[in-house]
């Protein structure tokens, strides 16, 4: 114990006698003054670079805005004229239905008031025939005397009234009414199925709206006020279409036509012009006139019987004779002209005349589609094929370049 005390007195004492031996000297302290920098603002605040953005931020949500608000518009009005084209389609679609039915009842009135006035016309004349045979039977024959000329006066007044209608080509005209109407509702149904809402502008409503006017003004509804003449003073073609404006087509754009169609639909209009239209007109006029004078053969035959048969009995036998011939002379006027429709073929010719004219102008204007299919639909529409088509015009080039009449066969387009 006393040894282990001794060892570490003496390692103490040693290393207090190293550390003495061992010294470090001490650095001397410098002073060093840094200068202040002046700063006669001692506020200063050190501010971070900015942009300008505020006017343009505003101006470009005001033109961001404004062109929303324009597409908004657009698109509203784009949906605007499609409820409106849809509205159109309705009414085609009403009136294809009302002219069917209104066609299938005048075709009825032809029929019974034709089998009616006949029947009248007839039984009138065989009891004229009988009254005169026994014309000093007293009152019997007088009864039946008088009941003829009743009945005659009756079937004037009815052959007035449907010469003056003309019930065969009211139907004809509720025939072609209906045709076209179905074809202004294909229209519109393939435009609404085709075109997207951009595609269908306000012009297009326009037109299809107009072209339901014309239609209304060409084939109307109402008998009294405003129902088609019957009975014109010269012939004139139908017209069921607006007016259509030239429009010039650029000749940048080919959209299938050359110089070589272009003469071809020219020389298809030289001949539509100079021999169909006209043949159409000269039928026209023939049937007119001959409508008219059977129109005012019957009224005057069964008027004529009707005053005959009243005089039936007065010491002479030539009104009997008179009465019975003019009364059976109506009803063969009568079956000619109600029987026959004669009216109706007058209507058929005058829109066949007016098919002419619409082809004619539709070749003439410049609101054409692709050349080739124009051609194609111009060559089913004259019943032809594209080389008889093609052949027609050249047949009538070369007849008008040597001042000879088209042939028959080149110019017969049914």
């Amino acid at each position: 114990m006393a040894s282990l005390q001794a060892s570490r007195f003496v390692l103490s004492t040693s290393c207090t006698r190293a550390r003495s031996a061992i010294s470090i000297p001490k650095l001397p302290k410098f002073n060093v003054s840094v200068p202040k920098i002046p700063i006669k603002n001692h506020n200063l605040r050190v501010e971070e670079p900015t942009f300008g953005l505020d006017g343009f931020t505003e101006s470009f949500d005001l033109s961001l805005l404004e062109r929303q608000r324009q597409k908004k518009i657009r698109y509203d009005d784009r949906v605007m004229q499609r409820s409106r084209l849809i509205a159109v389609l309705e009414e085609v679609t009403d009136r294809v239905e009302v002219h069917k039915n209104i066609g299938e009842q005048r075709n009825n009135w032809n029929s019974l008031l034709l089998n009616s006035v006949n029947m009248i016309t007839l039984t009138a004349a065989l009891m004229a025939g009988i009254s005169s045979v026994n014309a000093v039977g007293g009152d019997s024959a007088s009864a039946v005397k008088i009941a003829s000329t009743m009945l005659l006066a009756s079937a004037t007044g009815v052959v007035a009234l449907m010469n003056k209608i003309q019930p065969s080509q009211l139907v004809e005209e509720q025939r072609n009414a209906t045709r076209l109407f179905k074809q202004l509702r294909n229209r519109i149904e393939r435009v609404l199925r085709e075109k997207t809402e951009e595609g269908i502008s306000e012009e297009y409503v326009k037109e299809a709206i107009e072209r339901v006017l014309c239609l209304d003004r060409a084939y109307p509804l109402p008998l009294i006020g405003t129902m088609l003449e019957k009975f014109p003073q010269e012939f004139k073609p139908a017209t069921w279409w607006p007016e259509t404006k030239t429009e010039t087509r650029s000749k940048t754009v080919f959209n299938g036509w050359n110089k070589e169609l272009e003469m071809e639909m020219k020389e298809v209009v030289e001949v539509i012009k100079n021999r169909d239209a006209e043949e159409y007109e000269r039928l026209g006029n023939v049937a007119l006139k001959l409508n008219l004078a059977l129109a005012i053969s019957g009224p005057v035959l069964t008027g004529i019987a009707a005053v005959s048969s009243g005089f039936i009995g007065h010491g002479s036998g030539l009104a009997g004779v008179v009465a019975t011939t003019c009364a059976s002379l109506a009803a063969v006027v009568n079956t000619l002209e109600h029987g026959g429709q004669v009216g109706m073929v007058f209507e058929m010719y005058r829109n066949s005349a007016g098919f002419f004219s619409l082809l004619e102008e539709t070749i003439e204007t410049e609101r054409r589609e692709n050349g080739q299919v124009f051609e194609t639909k111009v060559a089913l529409k004259l019943g032809r094929s594209l080389s008889e088509l093609r052949d027609l015009a050249r047949r009538s080039s070369l007849c008008r370049l040597q001042g000879l009449a088209i042939d028959d066969y080149a110019s017969k387009l049914f």
